[in-house]
C-alpha cells in the first residue's frame, strides 16, 4: 500500500466516504457471493463513480482489516485532509456565519482508538463542529475509528494541535468558554450555564487531564455518580455531557 494511502472498513464508513468523498477511493473490495440490500447500496454507488470493485474471500478482507470487523467491506482510498491550529479560526469563524455558537470537544489523552470513534458519533449528533486533540500521545483516524464512528469521521473535524494548553488559550482569546471534567471537583454538570460559545474538555480514562490542560479550563464540572464505580467510559461521559450542553441551548 502506498505512503499516502490508507484503509476504510465497515458498511457505514465506507457508504459514507463514497457519498463525501468518492475522488479519493482506488479500489474496493467486497466479500465474494455477498449481494443482500445492506451492500447493494454501496455497490450501486461504487458504479456510479466508476470506483474499482473486486469481489474477494474472508481471508482477504480479514488480512487487509487486520482481523477488524469489517462487514464485508474493505477500501483503499487515499488520505483525507488534516486539520491543524490553522484550520480552527476557520472553523469557528464558519459557525459564527451560519448564527451559530462556537461548539467544540477537546479530547485530552484519549489513545483508544474505539473510544475517539464513539467521541466522533457523539460530537457529530450534538452538533460539534470540531474534535481537538494534541498531535502526540493521541488516537489517530484509521480504519477502527472510522468504522465506530459509522460515518461520522467524515462530517467532524478532527483538529491536531502541537500545544494543547496553548490552543486552549487561542481559543479564549476569541471569547470560547472552557469547561473541563474532573472528578476532584464540588460543581455538578447540571448547576452550570452551559451556552453561548463553549468547547468541552475531557480526558483520558483514570489519568483525567494533563495538569496544563486543567488549569487552562474556564470551569471544572463532574458528572453525579451515585453507584459503586468512580468513572464513566469517555465516550459515554462526553455523549452526557454534549447533550447537557444541547439541551440548554435549546431552552
Amino acid at each position: 500500500m502506498a505512503k499516502n494511502d490508507e484503509l476504510v472498513f465497515g458498511i457505514h464508513a465506507v457508504n459514507e466516504l463514497i457519498k463525501r468523498s468518492p475522488e479519493r477511493f482506488i479500489e474496493l473490495f467486497l466479500l465474494k457471493g455477498r449481494d443482500d440490500e445492506r451492500l447493494m447500496p454501496m455497490i450501486n454507488l461504487s458504479r456510479k463513480y466508476g470506483i474499482p470493485a473486486q469481489m474477494v474471500s474472508r481471508k482477504v478482507l480479514d488480512d487487509k482489516s487486520n482481523g477488524e470487523q469489517h462487514q464485508g467491506v474493505v477500501a483503499r482510498v487515499q488520505q483525507g485532509k488534516t486539520f491543524t491550529e490553522a484550520d480552527l479560526d476557520d472553523i469557528i469563524a464558519g459557525a459564527e456565519k451560519k448564527g451559530t455558537p462556537p461548539f467544540l470537544l477537546i479530547l485530552d489523552g484519549v489513545t483508544d482508538p474505539h473510544n475517539l470513534g464513539a467521541c466522533l458519533r457523539n460530537a457529530d449528533a450534538a452538533g460539534v463542529q470540531a474534535i481537538i486533540v494534541p498531535k502526540d500521545n493521541a488516537a489517530r483516524l484509521t480504519g477502527t475509528v472510522r468504522k465506530v464512528a459509522v460515518g461520522a469521521a467524515e462530517t467532524v473535524p478532527l483538529v491536531q494541535v502541537t500545544n494543547l494548553a496553548r490552543s486552549m488559550k487561542h481559543l479564549q482569546q476569541m471569547g470560547v468558554w472552557i469547561i473541563g471534567t474532573a472528578g476532584e471537583t464540588d460543581t455538578c454538570l447540571y448547576d452550570v450555564k452551559l451556552s453561548g460559545p463553549m468547547a468541552l474538555v475531557m480526558g483520558a480514562e483514570g489519568k483525567g487531564m494533563r495538569r496544563l490542560t486543567r488549569e487552562n479550563c474556564d470551569q471544572l464540572v463532574k458528572l453525579p455518580m451515585a453507584g459503586s464505580v468512580s468513572s464513566l467510559n469517555v465516550s459515554v461521559a462526553t455523549g452526557i455531557c454534549l447533550f447537557e450542553i444541547v439541551r440548554q441551548r435549546l431552552n
